[in-house]
C-alpha cells in the first residue's frame, strides 16, 4: 500500500499551510532525510524531509497551493516492489483537501501544469527555471521585481533576498507598487499575516489587558554599555541586551508574573525563556532566548544577533520560535516613545520599549537633564495581578537603573 505524505504540523499554531515548491519530481527515488518540499508557516517558510523510503509515485497538491490542512495527504510513496497501479486506488482513498488560489503566488512558484492555463508552454518553461528561495520569490512579489531578470548570488546561483532588494534599490521607476485605475492595488496576505491578525485579534478580545508604565532613568546603562564596548574586542552590546537579560533577571526574582493562563490552571515556569519581536518580510515573529537568566550579557548579545538574522533569513526552527514565557517588543530604534503591545497568547505578560530620550525631571527638589526609557507592561488580569505586575516593573526598573548588577 502507498505510503501518504501529509502535511505536518510545524507549529503549535499552525491549522493550514501553504505548498511553496517541490523539490523531487513524480518518478524520483526518495530517501529517509530528503527534502520533499517547502512548506510555508505561520511563522515561516521551512524545509519538510521525508521521514519513509520509496519512490515518489504521485504529487497530490501542487506547488504553489495554498490554505492545504495539517494532516492533507499531498503526496504517495510507492515502497520497494510496488508498481503504479497501487496509486490509483490510494488517490480514492486519500483525496486533498485544498483551495488552490495560483494567483497571489509569483510566477516562479507555479508548476507547469498550473502555468499551462493561463500562460503559453513557453512562459511556463521559462518561470519553472527561475530558481530563487522562497522569502525572495514573496520579496520580488511584492515589490514588482522580475525574477528572470536577476542572477542569483546564492548557493548554485539561487536568488536571495538580498539580490532582489539589490534589483529595486537599483530601478530607475520609483516605485515599487503599480496602482489601478481604482487608486488602489490589493496586496495577497501571506499566511503569516493571516495567523498573526487571527491570534492577535483573538488576544485583543479574549485576554482582559491592563497596562502599567515607567520611565527608566538609563544614563548609568548607557556610560556601562559605552564603557564596555571599548573593551571588547569585536563586539558591541546593545541596549537591548541590557533589557533582556533585566527581563530575565527580574522574572526570576517575581516568578509569578513567569506564568502563563491554561483555564484549568496556572502554570509557573521556572527558567525564563525570552522571547523578542523581530520585524521581517511580510510580518513578525520572536525568536526565543531561552534560560536567558542563566546567560551573560555577551552571550545574549551573540545569541539575539544570530536569531534575529536566522529570522529575517527565514532559517529560524521550530524551536527557536516556539514557546517563551515572556515577550519584549522594542521601538525605540525607530523614534516611538510609548505604546501598549498585545499579549501573545498563552504567555501573560509582554513589554513595550520606548526610546531613551533626555527629559526633564525633578531630582531633589532640583531640575535635572536625564536619560529616559519609557516602558509599558501589558499584562493578562486572568493570570497577574496588579500588584504582581507593579512588583515586577519595580524590579526591572532597579536592574535598568543600576545596571551592574545585570553584571553578576
Amino acid at each position: 500500500m502507498p505510503i501518504s505524505v501529509l502535511m505536518p504540523a510545524l507549529s503549535p499554531t499552525m491549522t493550514e499551510g501553504n505548498l511553496i515548491k517541490w523539490h523531487k519530481k513524480e518518478g524520483d527515488p526518495v530517501k529517509a532525510g530528503d527534502v520533499l518540499a517547502e512548506i510555508e508557516t505561520d511563522k515561516a517558510t521551512m524545509e519538510v524531509e521525508a521521514v519513509d523510503e520509496g519512490i515518489l509515485g504521485r504529487i497530490m497538491v501542487a506547488a504553489g497551493t495554498e490554505q492545504v490542512a495539517v494532516n492533507t495527504p499531498i503526496a504517495l510513496l510507492l515502497e520497494e516492489g510496488e508498481d503504479a497501479g497501487a496509486l490509483d486506488k490510494a488517490v480514492l482513498s486519500a483525496k486533498p483537501k485544498a483551495t488552490e488560489i495560483p494567483t497571489v503566488l509569483p510566477q516562479s512558484a507555479v508548476t507547469p501544469q498550473k502555468a499551462a492555463s493561463s500562460t503559453s508552454p513557453k512562459a511556463a518553461n521559462t518561470t519553472e527555471r527561475v530558481f530563487a528561495s522562497p522569502l525572495a520569490r514573496r520579496l520580488a512579489e511584492h515589490i514588482n521585481v522580475d525574477l528572470r531578470t536577476l542572477s542569483g548570488s546564492g548557493p548554485h546561483g539561487r536568488i536571495v533576498k538580498l539580490d532582489v532588494e539589490k534589483a529595486s534599490k537599483s530601478s530607475s521607476s520609483p516605485a515599487t507598487i503599480t496602482y489601478g485605475e481604482s487608486g488602489y492595488t490589493d496586496i495577497p496576505l501571506n499566511m503569516m499575516r493571516k495567523i498573526t491578525a487571527k491570534r492577535l485579534t483573538e488576544s485583543k478580545q479574549e485576554i482582559p489587558h491592563f497596562y502599567l508604565t515607567v520611565d527608566c532613568t538609563i544614563d548609568s546603562l548607557l556610560a556601562l554599555r559605552a564603557d564596555l564596548n571599548t573593551k571588547l574586542e569585536g563586539e558591541k552590546l546593545s541596549v537591548n541586551d541590557f533589557i533582556i537579560r533585566a527581563v530575565a533577571l527580574a522574572l526570576i526574582k517575581v516568578p509569578e508574573a513567569n506564568v502563563s493562563w491554561q483555564e484549568t490552571a496556572l502554570r509557573h515556569y521556572k527558567s525564563a525563556d525570552v522571547a523578542v519581536a523581530v520585524a521581517i518580510e511580510g510580518g513578525l515573529i520572536t525568536p526565543i532566548i531561552r534560560s536567558a537568566d542563566h546567560k551573560s550579557l555577551r552571550q545574549l548579545s551573540n545569541e539575539m544577533k544570530v536569531l534575529a538574522e536566522k529570522a529575517r533569513s527565514g532559517k529560524l526552527t521550530p524551536e527557536e520560535f516556539q514557546g517563551g514565557t515572556f515577550t519584549i517588543s522594542n521601538l525605540g530604534m525607530y523614534g516611538i516613545k510609548h505604546f501598549g503591545a498585545i499579549i501573545n497568547p498563552p504567555q501573560a505578560c509582554i513589554l513595550a520599549v520606548g526610546m531613551g530620550e533626555q527629559r526633564p525631571i525633578v531630582r531633589n527638589g532640583q531640575v535635572e537633564i536625564a536619560t529616559q526609557m519609557t516602558c509599558t507592561l501589558s499584562v493578562d488580569h486572568r493570570a497577574v495581578d496588579g500588584a504582581v505586575g507593579s512588583a515586577y516593573l519595580t524590579v526591572f526598573k532597579e536592574f535598568i537603573e543600576d545596571p551592574l548588577k545585570l553584571l553578576v
